[in-house]
């Protein structure tokens, strides 16, 4: 049979889904599998031994151009399932004008009423936790089973021999400390306090992120002011920093796409928690894992699904009391 995956949204997202990749090669040894994911992210499943085939949709130049070229390659393929993980309207559409025999997508995408089938998205409790992998999951129950699979990247030989290159023999952590949303974003003062309860630790401190993060990072290791805080952001690639994440002594992350990362080559993480919380459903899965988020009761937390530029009340507290006391060491 052949499959196709389509998961257009962040990078946290593609980490995410790639369990319905392990799963479906699981229990469809012989199948062909392709992945669709927006440009930019497609470096994150390169060498993936079970993927046939990614596809990728430019969103920032061309989209709807691009949308329907996409449209017409997709059909090409004769795929027999087309598994949607989002809930948008445009990959609804790639799904429904896929040709394929069979469409399955959560029910919350506004297509999905056209889909061959639909599956209730919803959210776990605290009582009762749903991780988003599950969620995603539950897309091919009715094809596999119900046992879990782990998030899973592939970094390459280059990829750790690089990583091995860059922390130049010495015990180290890494810290990203950014995320596209304020409220998700531990205070950078924060991370420097943990930066010093580190440092005396004889640790190397790594800075990681992207290119957007470079000035912030930046301003990390001005405000550190010691040798062995290196700005990592912007040199590695996706790969690369998971082969780096992976040897490292802890991996400290916002709730974001690092989590999840270092999730898919269970390498140590701790994951923190401002704005968000932990029933939404996007836990590190790492055997080694720790959450840190604040003690307090605040009717205000979690503020939303994804968080926001600000703090909607003003005082952030969500963030500020966290302990960094609490931080495993």
């Amino acid at each position: 049979m052949n499959f196709l995956v389509i998961q257009t949204a962040f990078i946290g997202d593609v980490v995410l889904a790639t369990p319905l990749v392990e799963k479906i090669n699981r229990f469809f040894p012989d199948s062909s599998i392709d992945v669709l994911v927006r440009k930019g992210n497609e470096k994150l499943l390169s060498g993936h031994p079970h993927i046939r085939k990614v596809l990728i949709w430019n969103k920032k130049e061309h989209k709807y151009a691009g949308l329907i070229s996409l449209s017409r390659q997709i059909r090409t393929e004769q795929y027999d399932w087309v598994i949607n993980c989002q809930r948008f309207a445009a990959s609804g559409l790639l799904t429904v004008f896929s040709g394929a025999r069979n469409t399955v997508g959560f029910d919350k995408n506004p297509f999905s009423f056209l889909y061959s089938r639909r599956v209730a998205h919803r959210y776990g409790s605290s009582a009762s936790p749903l991780h988003e992998v599950d969620r995603n999951l539950s897309l091919i129950t009715h094809l596999t089973d119900n046992s879990s699979e782990k998030p899973r990247l592939y970094p390459s030989t280059a990829d750790f021999d690089r990583a091995a290159e860059f922390a130049g023999g010495q015990p180290y952590v890494c810290i990203a400390p950014t995320s596209v949303w304020f409220t998700k974003q531990f205070p950078a003062h924060k991370w420097l306090e943990l930066i010093r309860i580190l440092l005396p630790r004889g640790y190397r401190i790594f800075l990681l992120g992207g290119n957007e993060d470079v000035q912030p990072c930046e301003a990390m290791r001005v405000a550190a002011s010691h040798p062995e805080v290196r700005n990592a952001a912007g040199r590695l690639s996706f790969l690369e920093s998971a082969a780096l994440m992976k040897g490292a002594a802890m991996n400290y992350a916002n709730d974001s796409a690092p989590v999840h990362i270092a999730s898919a080559v269970d390498a140590p993480v701790t994951a923190v928690f401002c704005s968000t919380v932990t029933s939404f459903g996007f836990t590190p899965l790492s055997r080694r894992s720790h959450i840190v988020e604040s003690k307090e009761h605040l009717a205000c937390r979690p503020c939303g699904l994804h968080g926001f530029k600000a703090c909607p009340k003003g005082h952030f507290a969500c963030a500020e009391s966290i302990r960094v006391s609490d931080f495993p060491v």
